[in-house]
């Protein structure tokens, strides 16, 4: 009998069924004619350079990667050679935007503007910036209250006359975003959308009913996904979850699994969080980078199974990468923590020179109360694609109350080059009611995964 692998079962101590999801491993809906999709390796991290601070946030202008790390403001080279270029105020992420002559860099409360020398926005008409945007021709800035735009003839120059504010709700203002042109302007509990309409004082009008009556918890929980807005965030008097909106409405895309593991964070630290977005190989992600952990949506694959597909990536204590930017045919990253410039490489799967592990389980095994033996149980997989030319080895547990596990039983994944290897374990016990299992190996075992065969004997009538 094939047991389902895409995502498995566990249960808590509530008495609740709940959802396993694979962790570094990605699950991929493409039938190649021993199942209907599979699991494959997640993405390792290569270590690239040596920053002068942890990294902030980076950004593409006329072809140059650029990126701001503690209090430097670097580009970085294709060879990944770290070039300072100036000094930026301290602070957390760091949000980028540019113009046809400027690349705009809000670090801390100030606003920088670079086009070959970085010069501070000191006008103090500015006031804190906490966020920026450019559109038709302005940098657009906010702070929790207002939202402020630069001349459009001189960028460095503030009016007092043209602020403007988001006021259907009086939650405050905690980000911008610029998509199809129009403004996004994020609120806690709403989201409010700005068009140019011209005018001697603030140019831009709201646009009624684009309304959303959702909102994100920070500019930093926020991106543009799909033609559309992802964030992390809620409406009034409801729990924090995730959303894409678009044309004045919004949409769920959290499962109850996800719900569920975001309820146990405070607000605070989901407000820390980052949301960013990536698309690669046929894939369409969203990553919710969680304190411990990252939960990642992937849009095609849940168009194509016709339900949310989602996966873990972890590092171990947490995923150890934010702020992707593509950049000379590569995806570069910040390590969370130190001061240090990653690649993301499907060649390996280790972490920052870290072996990792990688887990999924299955659907409850059920035989109608009646029992079973398991003689036998084989993953299919592509084997002998080892990062290491050495013997490896993967775990296999089994749980008939979703809680406690049995003793990992392991075998070999073979080494480097024994691509015909099967993967099986011998007498695994039995199951009076129902019964769960669950696969362990790490980053050094890399492997494909499409199938699990069980070979059962039912018990009883």
């Amino acid at each position: 009998m094939q047991i389902p692998i895409l995502d498995g079962i566990y249960t808590d101590n509530n008495s609740d069924f709940r959802t396993a999801y694979p962790v570094n491993l990605i699950p991929v809906p493409k039938g190649q004619g021993i199942s209907a999709g599979y699991l494959r390796p997640a993405e390792g991290i290569n270590h690239v350079a040596d920053l002068p601070g942890v990294d902030r946030g980076g950004i593409v202008w006329r072809g140059e990667h650029y990126r701001v790390c503690g209090t430097k403001f670097v580009k970085i080279s294709a060879s990944g050679q770290v070039i300072e270029i100036g000094s930026v105020q301290s602070g957390g992420l760091c949000s980028f935007d540019y113009s046809f002559d400027y690349l705009a860099i809000n670090a801390g409360d100030a606003l920088y503007l670079y086009n070959g020398t970085l010069k501070q926005v000191t006008d103090s008409n500015l006031g804190a910036v906490h966020d920026v945007i450019w559109v038709d021709g302005y940098f657009m800035t906010s702070d929790s209250d207002n939202i402020v735009i630069t001349e459009l003839n001189n960028p460095f120059e503030v009016n007092p006359l043209k602020y403007g504010s988001s006021e259907v709700d009086p939650d405050p203002i905690v980000g911008l975003i610029k998509l199809r042109n129009e403004v996004y302007v994020l609120n806690r509990h709403t989201i409010e959308v700005f068009d140019n309409v011209g005018g001697e004082f603030f140019p831009f009008q709201r646009i009624d009913g684009a309304q959303t009556t959702k909102g994100a918890l920070s500019k930093n929980t926020a991106c543009v996904y799909m033609d559309a807005i992802a964030m992390l965030g809620g409406g009034r008097n409801e729990a924090i979850t995730v959303y894409i909106s678009s044309a004045g409405s919004a949409q769920k895309i959290a499962t109850r699994e996800v719900e569920q593991i975001l309820s146990n964070y405070t607000e605070s630290q989901l407000t820390k969080c980052l949301v960013e977005s990536r698309q690669i190989d046929g894939h369409s992600w969203l990553y919710i980078h969680l304190p411990d952990q990252t939960l990642v949506y992937d849009s095609v694959a849940s168009q194509t199974t016709g339900q949310p597909t989602w996966f873990i990536l972890n590092s171990g204590g947490g995923y150890k990468a934010r702020n992707m930017t593509h950049a000379h045919n590569r995806w570069f990253v910040g390590h969370t923590a130190e001061a240090k410039l990653g690649v993301l490489t499907d060649q390996s799967g280790e972490h920052w020179g870290e072996v990792v592990e990688w887990q999924f389980g299955t659907a409850i095994v059920y035989n109608e109360s009646s029992g079973a033996i398991f003689h036998q149980l084989e993953l299919v997989a592509l084997t002998g694609r080892n990062a290491f030319n050495k013997e490896t080895r993967i775990y296999t547990q089994y749980s008939v109350d979703g809680i406690e596990w049995s003793m990992p039983k392991f075998i070999s994944a073979g080494k480097r080059g024994e691509r015909t290897k099967r993967l099986v374990w011998f007498q695994q016990g039995y199951m009076q009611n129902w019964r769960i299992q669950r696969f362990t190996g790490t980053s050094a075992a890399r492997l494909s995964i499409a199938r699990l065969e069980a070979k059962v004997e039912p018990l009883g009538v």
